[in-house]
């Protein structure tokens, strides 16, 4: 994977990696369909085993991952696959498609740490219009901006960055009405 303190938040050398960093492991395989272990993420990323289970486990929290235990002790990981549409708008809804390949082809400003904390927020956004199909334009920027700022000082400059980057993202909409009300289409 390279340099070990890509992906840590405020840029220190913490040890402490985003998620996107560890989902990065997954797609790096030589074979997709092969479970990781918390060894594998560990020695891809250079992490203690606690931070390799904690963002694991978050992951899995959020649906990005599954796991299962395997023997008396071990525990494997996997992306899960897309559930083909069920005709249930509630299980639509409830299972968002993964856009992680979308969001790391998205053209966004910056590299490095700062590139990894500007996917960071463009994936909170979606996730909160996945979470708020209806959300306002000041909704998103209210609710995602405080704690994924970027980089960015201002609520201004990170909107205008990532307005543009979250149309680019499937089921995503943004209707025409006055109050520029944004919809996610896949719920």
């Amino acid at each position: 994977m390279g340099d070990a303190t890509t992906g840590t938040e405020g840029g220190s050398s913490t040890g402490q990696f985003t998620l996107d960093t560890v989902l990065a492991v997954f797609d790096d395989r030589s074979d997709p369909a092969r479970p990781l272990t918390a060894n594998d993420v560990m020695e891809a990323v250079d992490c203690s085993r606690r931070t390799a289970h904690n963002k694991l486990n978050e992951l899995v929290e959020q649906g990005r991952l599954a796991t299962r235990k395997v023997g008396a002790r071990g525990r494997v990981w996997w992306v899960p696959m897309e559930t083909p549409h069920t005709g249930d708008p509630t299980a639509q809804h409830e299972q968002a498609p993964p856009v992680r390949r979308e969001i790391a082809s998205v053209d966004l400003p910056g590299s490095g740490d700062r590139l990894a904390e500007r996917r960071d927020a463009l994936r909170a956004a979606y996730d909160y219009l996945n979470e708020n199909p209806d959300a306002s334009e000041t909704e998103v920027i209210t609710e995602v901006f405080p704690d994924h700022p970027a980089g960015y000082d201002t609520a201004d400059k990170w909107w205008d960055v990532i307005k543009p980057a979250l149309k680019e993202l499937p089921d995503v909409d943004v209707a025409t009405d006055p109050e520029h009300v944004w919809h996610y289409i896949g719920g």
